[in-house]
């Protein structure tokens, strides 16, 4: 039922090797994807690039990085927690909140912050950038129940919900702590994951010209209910009617599918643009904590699609077409080509290249080329 109306560091370079290919087990409908045994011939491979990005100026220190967009040039555009504890602990200047970056990794714009007209997030999550050049943030604090709209150079253009007026997953005004949006230009539409903290639990399509509410719906493509959410789910039992604490991204897929990641419930799942749901994925299912499906992407040729695992360390590969566990790469770890926090989120380029942003203790993107 759809309901309507750091700086960086110079080591050698880090090659970061796909592994595996053999599963145990390929996913279905309601699939259980598992950690992969040997490499696999075909999976994209990378090696993470150690002197991406070029060093900050203005002795600026990067906090959490919770958010990254890519425009039709590849500069890589980000937004961060610079309000951090690291960023203090870290000394030198936070960096603006918006920090936009060349191909080359040098800083070409930065912006960010309160100003007139909009309430700036109290805490800053998502950053896209949509097919007119405008980019939308969002945000998962206490009082964020809004979206913005801004132009490139920070002009706001528009705020979408009142800030402090969280009235659950079933509220056609505002938000709750809404965490990724997508511009889906053929129909004007802009798909929300909404939200996180455990507050909404729910997709909500709006008018991205206006705002104006189009239709939402939760796990499943049925009316969510707020009351009806388990905190944690036990892996061997049912899968759980409803989204769970985070529904933490959103992405348009090549297929013309949306995929929605229920973070603490180790899974996604794929609906058609009306909300009809289409089938759930489960990745690493047995992990604890935070859960594993943080952020979702997929290669330049639609065939592979990746999967940000914060709590284990790591990207999944996955075939998009079976949804069957591939690869891997990453681990815990501060060299490059590691994580060291929370792996957040991860964006593709023109060419295959992967960025990923960690949004823990402290806050850093790194550039991961395609292997030709």
């Amino acid at each position: 039922m759809v309901v309507s109306p750091p700086i960086r560091h110079r080591f050698m370079l880090f090659r970061v090797f796909v592994c595996a290919c053999i599963v145990a087990a390929c996913v279905g409908a309601s699939g259980h994807a598992e950690a992969p045994v040997q490499v696999a011939a075909g999976v994209p491979q990378f090696e993470v690039d150690p002197d991406w990005p070029q060093p900050l100026p203005n002795n600026w220190v990067l906090g959490p990085v919770s958010g990254i967009g890519v425009d039709a040039s590849d500069h890589i555009v980000l937004v961060q927690r610079n309000e951090s504890d690291s960023v203090k602990k870290a000394g030198g200047v936070p960096a603006p909140h918006v920090v936009e970056f060349d191909p080359a990794g040098k800083v070409v714009r930065a912006w960010g912050g309160p100003g007139a007209g909009y309430t700036w997030m109290e805490q800053v999550h998502g950053l896209t950038i949509d097919h007119k050049d405008r980019v939308w943030i969002s945000g998962n604090g206490d009082r964020d129940a809004h979206l913005l709209v801004f132009t490139r150079t920070g002009q706001l253009i528009r705020q979408i919900g009142t800030p402090g007026n969280r009235n659950g997953s079933n509220d056609t005004q505002n938000l709750g702590a809404a965490t990724q949006m997508r511009v889906d230009p053929p129909a004007g539409d802009v798909f929300v994951s909404d939200g996180e903290q455990n507050r909404n639990h729910r997709v909500i399509v709006l008018d991205a010209e206006t705002g104006a509410y189009k239709r939402h719906w939760g796990a499943y493509g049925a009316r969510p209910d707020d009351s009806a959410v388990v905190a944690r789910v036990d892996p061997t039992g049912p899968a759980p009617k409803q989204f769970g604490s985070a529904v933490h991204c959103l992405r348009l897929g090549p297929d013309n599918l949306v995929y929605a990641c229920d973070r603490s419930n180790n899974r996604f799942q794929v609906f058609r643009k009306d909300g009809t749901f289409v089938r759930e994925v489960f990745v690493a299912r047995d992990t604890a904590g935070a859960g594993s499906v943080w952020d979702v992407a997929f290669s330049g040729d639609g065939a592979f699609m990746y999967v940000a695992d914060g709590t284990n360390a790591k990207v999944w590969i996955l075939r998009r077409d079976t949804y069957e566990v591939v690869g891997s790469f990453g681990g815990s770890g501060s060299a490059p080509g590691q994580f060291a926090t929370s792996l957040h989120d991860i964006m593709v380029d023109s060419h295959g290249n992967l960025y990923t942003g960690e949004a823990a203790a402290a806050g850093r993107i790194q550039k991961f080329r395609l292997k030709k």
